[in-house]
């Protein structure tokens, strides 16, 4: 089992947006083959700051997901209306 976390800035006054796309983008985990469970973190401090914990059966589960064209639409969506920066992401192996 690993552990992704990925962290996103948003452009300020879209968190709404960004929020209401995560639970989109839950169903497309939700189905995606070696996904656990995903969980939307938010900075107390930095309301424009938010993590996405992601747990997964093994690392290559997860590349597979991110290679995906859901994965793809999704991210490309992000670049273009929401996101202020390019995402980061570190797995964590358990």
């Amino acid at each position: 089992m690993i552990t992704v976390g990925m962290n996103y800035r948003v452009i300020p006054g879209k968190q709404q947006d960004f929020e209401e796309k995560f639970a989109a983008v839950l169903s497309a985990l939700n189905s995606a083959q070696g996904h656990t469970s995903s969980t939307l973190w938010k900075d107390v401090s930095d309301d424009a700051s938010y993590l996405i914990t992601s747990e997964w059966s093994e690392e290559q589960a997860f590349r597979d997901f991110i290679q995906s064209q859901a994965f793809r639409d999704v991210t490309n969506w992000g670049k273009e209306q929401i996101l202020a920066g390019r995402p980061q992401h570190k797995v964590y192996k358990h």
